[in-house]
This record gives structure tokens, C-alpha cells and sequence, in this order.
């Protein structure tokens, strides 16, 4: 599932990116005279990404005029793909793409797919020592690299009384095999993703949520897309956002038969169907729609409460490299005038 795994903005990498990737650019027509659109990927194939192949699946990008050209995943993050103008659109998260904002992408996130945090800090479902987050104090986390993963882990255990001193590992295999074999106490898995496959390796894992202990809500995945595009293009990019919006609602409501079109339309990526299915039902049910029932929507309260942790803690950089000095207005790192009606 999609991880941040740092920051590089490196010119040279990002232009060759664009002339790798680049093709045809957003706007130009394919041969039947609908409208391209490049959709960047942050990791192979998963639930994360139904929404996009049911809308796929029942043509409704073809219905909206468009043809969506999904961009596999790669080593390079989809905002430095966006950025470079190598994709309109891509898969990203909260952080990364204020991250990504804060250094000058020119990325602004126009929906929300997981509309609550998708990680949790997971423990082996046996381990008695672990019942809150200060016990995590001295032992060992298995991380992912994320630049706000260790600060978020610390702000969790100091709320609950914790020092927030313990010993980070990167982790080299998956969450629940480093808990199982004795290398990490504690780990910050994708519930419904790594989660379910621990419980069906017969590995289960316990969780403490973040919001439990006061830490802000966020949006775990979430829609990049190009400023200059929304700006120069708005009716491509606001029914290609309409359409995908369309996608993941469907999803909320047909969760099996979302999960088998995804399969379906992606018949190499698992081996195991019946974990995609109940991911997917996970999903469902208690991410991918806010308090009031709506899909893709962000508010700028939820916004602006990860932001602000973001800022504060350092994690927010310019162009320059260095911490921002100023806290930025949250109201302009992302919009949702283009989601339309589900």
C-alpha cells in the first residue's frame, strides 16, 4: 500500500521522469477525440485504488470524453510526475502532498479517497506487554521512512504520559512478519490491507489508533492533480474528477463487486482474491465516506489539523530545503469545486 518513502526534487530526475513518462500531453485527443488523461499509481494495484477501475470498468471516463491512461506504478512518487508534468493526476497522500506543495509541486489535491487515517500502530495481537501508547517507550519501531512517521509516533506517546524515546529499525519485509519474527515491537501497518493479510497468514495484529490519544484526523489517501491543468483545462479535470468521485462511491455501495472488478481488471497483482474482497468490505464500510455519507469531499478543519502538526514539527520544507517559516493558508493546498454529484 502507498507509502511515503521521502522527498526528492531533483531536476534532473524530474526531467527525465517527464521525458520517460511524458507522452502525449494532458488535453490532446486520442484517435476517437476524447480527451487524455494520465493517472499516476503510488503502488502496485490495491483497494486504495477500486474507485479508479470501477470507473474504468463501466466506462465512465469514456461516457465523461475521456481517455484515462493509467500511469504504472514506479520508483518515482506520482506529485514528482505530476510535477513534471508527466501525468495530470495521481494517487497521493495527506502528507505527501503537503509535503510536495510546501517545496513548490505544482500539485493541488482535489478529493479525498480514505477519508481517516489507514494505519494504525499495530502490535503482535499476543503481545500483553503493549496495552497503550506509552508502553512503546524503549522498544523497537519498525518504520517505512515517512519523514512524519517518527514525530506522529511521538506526539502519540507523549500524550498518553510516554517520552516518546524508542528505537527505529526500516523495515525489510511486511509489517507483521518483523512483529512475528522478533525484530520490531511495533509497527504503523494499513489496517485493512496488511492487516487482513496478517490475520489470514494466521498472524493477527492489535492497534491503538492515533485519534484515541488526541492526535488530528487525516485524509491517509488522497487525489493529486496539476494546477496549471485544473486551471487551463477545468472541464477535463472536472469530469475526470466526477467520473472517478463516481467510482468510489459505487465502490462504497457494491464493496464485493467492486473488489472483482478490480481482480478482474488486474488478474496478475493477486494471488490471494478473497483478501482483496475483504479489504474492500473494510473500506467500505468505515473509510471511504465522511460523517454525512459524501465521497471525496475534505474539509478544511481536517485539513488544516494534520497541516498544522506537519508545520509545526518541522516537516513542512521550501523549494529551499529548509523548514518553512510561515504557516501556509490550508485553504489553498487543495479544492473541491470539481467533485460534482456523486
Amino acid at each position: 500500500m502507498v507509502r511515503l518513502r521521502g522527498r526528492a526534487w531533483g531536476v534532473g530526475v524530474v526531467v527525465g521522469v517527464a521525458l520517460a513518462v511524458g507522452g502525449c500531453a494532458g488535453g490532446s485527443s486520442a484517435d476517437d477525440g476524447r480527451t487524455r488523461v494520465r493517472f499516476a499509481l503510488d503502488w502496485t494495484p490495491n483497494t486504495n485504488h477500486t474507485g479508479l477501475y470501477v470507473a474504468l470498468a463501466r466506462g465512465w471516463f469514456a461516457d465523461a470524453g475521456l481517455d484515462v491512461q493509467v500511469l504504472p506504478y514506479s520508483d518515482t512518487a506520482p506529485d514528482q510526475l505530476v510535477d513534471a508534468g508527466a501525468a495530470e493526476a495521481g494517487i497521493s497522500t495527506h502528507d505527501s502532498s503537503l509535503i510536495a506543495q510546501a517545496g513548490g509541486a505544482d500539485v493541488v489535491a482535489v478529493m479525498a479517497v480514505l477519508q481517516h487515517w489507514a494505519t494504525a500502530i499495530g502490535v503482535r495481537a499476543d503481545d500483553a506487554r503493549i496495552t497503550r501508547p506509552r508502553d512503546l517507550d524503549g522498544r523497537v519501531y519498525a518504520g517505512f521512512g515517512s519523514p512524519g512517521e517518527v514525530p506522529l509516533l511521538q506526539e502519540v506517546i507523549r500524550a498518553d504520559g510516554g517520552t516518546g524515546d524508542f528505537t527505529t529499525v526500516v523495515l525489510g519485509s511486511s509489517a507483521y512478519e518483523a512483529l512475528y519474527a522478533g525484530k520490531a515491537d511495533f509497527t504503523i501497518p494499513y489496517v485493512a490491507w496488511e492487516g487482513v493479510e496478517a490475520e489470514r497468514a494466521g498472524t493477527p495484529m492489535r492497534y491503538l489508533e492515533y485519534t484515541d490519544f488526541g492526535f488530528p484526523d487525516a485524509y491517509a489517501v488522497v487525489v493529486d492533480a496539476s494546477r496549471r491543468w485544473v486551471a487551463d483545462e477545468p472541464e477535463a479535470a472536472r469530469a475526470f474528477v466526477g467520473a472517478l468521485r463516481r467510482g468510489y462511491a459505487w465502490a462504497a455501495e457494491h464493496p464485493d463487486e467492486a473488489a472483482a472488478l478490480l481482480v478482474e481488471q488486474n488478474p496478475d497483482a493477486f494471488g490471494d482474491p478473497e483478501l482483496v474482497t475483504r479489504s474492500q468490505r473494510m473500506l467500505s464500510a468505515d473509510w471511504l465516506r465522511a460523517a454525512d455519507g459524501s465521497v471525496g469531499t475534505m474539509t478544511l478543519e481536517q485539513v488544516a489539523g494534520y497541516g498544522d502538526f506537519l508545520f509545526d514539527a518541522g516537516i513542512l520544507a521550501g523549494p529551499d530545503g529548509e523548514p518553512l517559516a510561515q504557516r501556509p493558508d490550508w485553504s489553498t493546498t487543495f479544492t473541491t469545486s470539481l467533485l460534482g454529484s456523486p
